[in-house]
């Protein structure tokens, strides 16, 4: 079954068209990543994939319902969703066991709320296994950035969503914090139960083990998408980026750096 599938989306913004023709499909336990520069529209596909954004043209049908025939608001809960512009929504005074419960509710901020035991027994299991279990009583505001990504990956699964997406989750870490983040997510995506599992970045490095498929965006349209060995590639990768890359995948995770080209020494001048 198909979770996800776009055909010849297109959207257009104020005149700039920031998706082009794009047809995708996503089917059901797949765990994808999506990457491309600044600019190729990563952001605004993962808004229509998350039922935020409706094409301008083209279909897109998201967990069996298209979007323009479904109300958007019994459709949301069933998606997962960690991304910048929702941690702003935050409170940064809440404690961190409410910012994950409080997701069964779909509210930010803890009121008059009331929880029972499966809901507290399972944000606490998402908490250690996301590994954050341990900051309960902290609030939001007092965490690292690390941290922070991680409580919002944990909320995004309490309702236990059948499509969790990702924008960017190790933007703005440091390395020690990109690598337990992507531990944390290696994790998640080798989890068979895990829900189908869409992840947005620009950084080759920063892709978790478990990914199975690749998608690659470059100025609104695909480039190459499918099985991730066969699609994150040398050439596949340079034409999207536009520029020379070699390509490596050694003990699960990936990396990309400027191909070395030949040094051209000058003419050694003769006495």
């Amino acid at each position: 079954m198909a979770v996800v599938e776009l055909e010849g989306v297109t959207i257009v913004r104020s005149g700039a068209t920031l998706l082009d023709s794009v047809s995708w499909k996503v089917e059901e336990g797949e765990r994808w990543v999506v990457i491309g520069p600044n600019g190729a529209g990563k952001t605004t596909l993962l808004q229509v994939v998350a039922a935020q954004l409706h094409p301008t043209r083209g279909a897109a049908t998201i967990l069996d319902e298209t979007l323009g025939a479904v109300d958007v608001f019994e459709l949301r809960p069933r998606i997962g969703v960690a991304s910048a512009a929702l941690a702003d929504r935050i409170p940064r005074g809440e404690r961190v066991c409410d910012v994950v419960v409080s997701a069964a509710y779909a509210v930010m901020g803890r009121w008059h709320e009331e929880y029972d035991e499966s809901d507290d027994d399972r944000a606490h299991g998402l908490m250690s296994q996301l590994q954050v279990d341990h900051l309960g009583d902290r609030t939001f505001g007092t965490l690292s950035e690390g941290e922070r990504k991680r409580v919002q990956i944990a909320r995004a699964m309490m309702t236990d969503p059948e499509l969790l997406l990702l924008d960017e989750p190790a933007a703005g870490l440091d390395l020690s914090g990109r690598e337990a983040l992507v531990t944390a997510l290696s994790d998640l995506c080798e989890d068979e139960l895990a829900p189908s599992t869409v992840l947005v970045t620009h950084h080759v490095e920063e892709i978790p083990r478990g990914i199975t498929h690749a998608l690659l965006l470059k100025n609104g349209k695909v480039v190459a998408a499918g099985p991730i060995e066969r699609t994150l590639t040398g050439p596949l990768l340079s034409a999207t980026f536009g520029v020379l890359l070699d390509v490596r995948h050694e003990e699960g995770r990936w990396s990309a750096r400027a191909a070395a080209r030949a040094v051209r020494r000058p003419p050694t001048r003769l006495a």
